[in-house]
């Protein structure tokens, strides 16, 4: 059993609390960490501090080489990193690995865009008072910054808020999931070998005062979180003049026309409704399909979602594996057997073995179910009919969330429909809600989020502008 050292200012540190990170497969403890303190951070916030101008002098070559640096050394060591991040959040090693490629791509992402940060003439003499001057737009780091990253994909969502953060010239403190800490923590241990300032990355467990203290403490100039709406709406209340990103839940509804191929939306919506155990924020939740064409489309995902294999998340071949704990199992299964006595119709799964809970497929549901209207965050997927176009998205927009949704149709007509009247951050044509690729904006509205991230749209939100007028 491993130990881990936690990251404090450049340097790998222990403290008198230890966390033990356990296996959600078979719940042995894989490795022993630390809980960060008042004390740490206030290390980690001092020395953040005092690199300030160094990130900020940072010259565009050498922040590219940096992140370049990351990115080789993470593709490197890529099957290890996976099986640590797999043991660490039951994973299964398929989707882990993708995991690893996806965060080595998001900071060869973030070092391209150092090479674009904005920068704008601006014309002033527009009105007569203007004339002989010009102005010059230019963005600024805005200095220190808060990341709080989740559990469900702890190294690539830790890498959206520290990529950036580099390529901005910004120094971050970054609190991992208490859950999933030894992928950030190996991280770390790459940002180690960089020429980066001693301080201007810290990876930092932390209890829950030192916690609430990247909200609350005014040094920090940017708060970054990703996780769920009760949380991250409260984060906003109290976070005080510091900027704020919130990344926070969904319900997300696709939505199948009978113009669509119907085996294509299917396939798709069956990896979207179960991989990972449906612990993704885009996870496929709520299914709305053509009347016409339901019957046929419910038969064949039911024969697919049959064909899933259970199993050990290290197996190549394992497709679905466990829940990161018991209680949200549990939870999962309550929703389910509560959406069953008010009527609903289980036509696959819904049954739980510890930290197993099958895939499981439902209809008959009402918009206010717990399936239906809260983020059900397992993998638990609502199916109902519809029969016009524009009726199926009221039904998806019939939701406090609004992060990503998927469109199946062949239809130029319907699409353009869609897009102009779906009320999320995002729209996925002929494709689940689940698609993302690390370089696109990625954020909702209503409930699910307050602002956007990948990788050039969280650098722009990291950047101040300054307005220069000079003579010409």
């Amino acid at each position: 059993m491993q130990t881990y050292k936690i990251y404090v200012a450049g340097e790998f540190t222990s403290t008198t609390t230890k966390l033990q990170v356990n296996n959600p497969f078979n719940q042995s403890i894989i490795a022993t960490t630390y809980l960060a303190g008042k004390e740490e951070l206030e290390i980690a916030i001092e020395k953040g501090l005092v690199v300030e101008k160094q990130m900020k002098e940072l010259p565009v070559f050498k922040r590219y080489a940096l992140l370049m640096q990351i990115a080789n050394e993470l593709k490197k060591d890529r099957e290890r990193l996976a099986s640590v991040l797999s043991q660490e959040s039951g994973k299964p090693i398929r989707y882990a690995l993708g995991e690893i490629d996806r965060a080595t791509q998001t900071f060869i992402i973030a070092a391209e865009e150092t090479k674009r940060l904005p920068k704008e003439y601006f014309s002033i003499d527009w009105t007569p008072s203007g004339a002989g001057k010009e102005g010059l737009i230019k963005y600024f780091p805005i200095g220190l910054i808060a990341g709080i990253a989740p559990f469900n994909f702890p190294l690539n969502l830790a890498v959206h808020k520290i990529a950036p953060a580099i390529a901005t010239g910004n120094p971050i403190i970054l609190k991992p999931a208490r859950a999933t800490p030894l992928s950030v923590l190996e991280l770390a241990k790459i940002i180690a070998k960089t020429d980066l300032p001693k301080g201007a990355v810290s990876i930092l467990p932390m209890d829950r005062v030192a916690g609430n203290q990247l909200v609350t403490d005014t040094r920090f100039k940017k708060l970054s979180f990703t996780g769920s709406p009760q949380v991250g709406w409260q984060m906003k209340n109290q976070a005080g003049r510091k900027k704020v990103t919130l990344e926070l839940g969904g319900n997300a509804g696709v939505i199948v026309s009978d113009k669509a191929n119907i085996e294509n939306a299917v396939s798709k919506c069956i990896t979207g409704s179960f991989a990972y155990s449906g612990q993704v924020c885009i996870h496929v939740q709520r299914i709305y399909v053509q009347s016409g064409v339901f019957d046929k489309f419910i038969n064949k995902m039911i024969q697919g979602t049959a064909q899933l294999k259970h199993g050990n998340p290290d197996q190549p071949e394992t497709d679905i594996s466990v829940m990161i704990d018991e209680n949200n199992a549990k939870r999962v299964e309550s929703w389910v057997n509560d959406a069953v006595k008010d009527g609903a119709t289980v036509l696959f799964g819904g049954k739980r073995q510890g930290t197993y809970f099958e895939p499981t497929i439902i209809t008959n549901t009402k918009p206010e179910m717990n399936v239906c209207r809260l983020e059900v965050f397992g993998p638990v997927v609502t199916v109902e009919k519809y029969d016009s176009f524009p009726e199926g998205i009221a039904a998806i927009n019939n939701s406090e969330y609004g992060l990503q949704a998927g469109v199946f149709t062949d239809s130029s007509e319907e699409i353009n429909y869609a897009f102009s009247n779906l009320e999320v951050g995002g729209v996925i044509h002929d494709d689940i809600p689940t698609f993302r690729v690390d370089h696109m904006p990625y954020g909702g509205v209503k409930n699910s989020g307050f602002g956007r991230e990948g990788v050039k749209f969280a650098m722009r939100d990291m950047l101040e502008p300054k307005l220069l007028v000079k003579e010409i």
